[in-house]
């Protein structure tokens, strides 16, 4: 989905969107225990290898050869929500919308 609108909240939610999308087959694919783990500490260590990446890349000027940086960007995005629902106490006990 490319972002349509002219409008900077509406751009800002079609990012949404799109986060959503990949989290949703991103939780099918590993479950929760790998969050449940390791905890907000795990989150920071999958975080942190995302920023490294991401700096590492910059400062060399080359080109990503797996995952491109938009990617690195939006992992970040989808861990970050993902330690608020766990800080929040909520993340161990929410499933996924059957209907997704």
């Amino acid at each position: 989905m490319k972002n349509t609108s002219p409008y900077l909240d509406q751009a800002f939610y079609e990012e949404l969107q799109k986060l959503l999308e990949i989290f949703i087959k991103k939780h099918k694919d590993y479950g929760k225990e790998n969050i449940l783990d390791n905890g907000e500490l795990g989150i920071i260590f999958r975080v942190n290898d995302k920023l490294r990446r991401l700096q590492n890349l910059a400062m060399k000027g080359d080109a990503a050869v797996n995952e491109s940086s938009r990617d690195s960007w939006q992992d970040i995005a989808v861990y970050s929500v993902i330690a608020l629902l766990l800080a929040d106490g909520r993340f161990r006990d929410l499933v996924l919308d059957p209907k997704k």
